[in-house]
């Protein structure tokens, strides 16, 4: 007899009832906030093209990706990020819509995680793309809508880190690296590994006063005076240019009023190597990895056919649940559900009650009590199901009303059952 097969895949996992209900919350709260600065939604599939990430794009690694073939043996990948996905079909928009864009987004994303790592290979993302427009304007505009949806799912606690590829871009160039040095060494200095960054340079016979340079990185976290510091080392005008273009950028944050939560970091890379200039990452408690991911990639639409700059972010859903659940932060929902339970001779009266419920927009659960189970027992389901209400209709037409929040207790019909005897 063949086994049934009950349990989920490595690395992915079921959600339902609460915590389904919260994530689904959470999602319309920063969706919101996306629609209140003015993006509209985009949907792209699910799967793509192989081509569409890969390793010319910038995206993941290549053995990292879901593969497999159609019927036709054309080579196809389940998505590990959406960026690509929105440049791709935004190349097709540009010839009928006008720019710039603004689109936003939900998704799954699936990444095919080394199973020693421990993380989830499905997870969701939300986010914004901005397409068209190459300004400190729109950088700022996107770190301030960062925040602003952090703070709305009721975090308090968190930095952004921010930085410019620029900048690491130019040291590297200066460096005269050969480009397989260069892969290797921005990974290093992505995963903080600057005693591999001092043994590279060694391997790489770069001169001293770079490596003296590369040393640096590491101090260049903290607020703006990091970015005077960066520009007296900076050496040369590409640097100087990333380094400007962050504090512009900060002094529209001052207008913003979102400071307090930026941090600047000179040394910040990504795995995503499609990224130009500004680049973020937001971290909070409870979570080892970043909750918000994003930046500037001014030349991936140009993979598709179409040339536009554009800057944009995720905010990985599933993280950020993590992070809101061991911070004990709540995540609020409207419910206004109620739990009806009726015996065989009060059904019609039932669903008449049920459909009035609905009108009102609360969900309602109808339950025929043919077991004759305890009133205690669906009470109990009820507050397992977060209903507010629970209305019992009895053979006796005694209505009985159960506030489940308050325990407040209420009894239709019987009033006048005491007249009458």
């Amino acid at each position: 007899m063949k086994q049934k097969i009950l349990h989920t895949p490595e690395g992915v996992r079921d959600i339902y009832k609460v915590e389904c209900r919260k994530k689904l919350a959470l999602q319309e709260k920063l969706h919101h906030v996306l629609h209140l600065y003015g993006y509209h939604d985009i949907q792209t599939p699910t799967f793509e093209y192989f081509d569409v990430f890969r390793k010319e794009i910038g995206s993941i690694s290549v053995k990292e990706l879901y593969k497999f073939f159609d019927r036709e043996g054309t080579i196809l990948s389940l998505r590990p990020d959406i960026t690509p996905s929105v440049a791709r079909a935004a190349s097709a928009l540009y010839e009928i819509e006008e720019l710039p864009l603004r689109l936003c987004y939900i998704g799954n994303t699936f990444i095919n995680h080394s199973r020693y790592q421990g993380r989830l290979r499905e997870n969701t993302q939300l986010g914004a793309e901005y397409i068209g427009v190459d300004s400190k304007d729109v950088d700022a505009e996107m770190l301030a809508m960062v925040v602003d949806c952090l703070r709305q799912s009721g975090l308090e606690n968190f930095q952004i880190s921010v930085g410019n590829v620029g900048f690491l871009y130019s040291l590297m160039k200066e460096a005269k690296l050969p480009p397989e040095y260069e892969e290797h060494l921005r990974q290093l200095i992505s995963n903080r590994t600057y005693y591999g960054v001092t043994e590279l340079m060694d391997e790489a016979n770069v001169k001293p006063e770079m490596k003296e340079l590369f040393g640096h990185l590491p101090e260049l976290v903290g607020g703006p005076e990091v970015l005077d510091k960066a520009m007296a080392i900076a050496p040369n005008e590409l640097a100087k240019r990333a380094i400007k273009r962050l504090k512009d950028t900060d002094e529209i944050l001052k207008a913003e009023t979102v400071q307090k939560y930026i941090t600047f970091d000179l040394g910040r890379s990504d795995a995503y190597g499609y990224y130009t200039g500004v680049i973020c990452r937001a971290y909070t408690f409870g979570t080892g990895d970043a909750v918000v991911k994003g930046g500037r990639y001014n030349h991936l639409m140009e993979k598709f056919g179409k040339r536009a700059p554009a800057i944009g972010f995720a905010v990985i859903i599933d993280e950020l649940m993590n992070a809101l659940a061991r911070q004990h932060v709540q995540i609020s929902y409207e419910e206004n559900a109620a739990i009806i339970v009726y015996a065989d001779s009060q059904r019609r009266q039932a669903i008449s009650l049920a459909k009035e419920f609905r009108a009102r927009q609360n969900r309602t659960e109808l339950f025929c009590n043919k077991a004759k189970e305890s009133l205690d027992y669906y009470i109990q389901s009820g507050k397992q199901n977060q209903a507010e209400n629970h209305i019992y209709l009895p053979e006796n037409g005694k209505t009985e009303m159960i506030n489940l929040k308050t325990a407040e207790r209420k009894t239709i019909g019987q009033k006048k059952e005491e007249e009458q005897s």
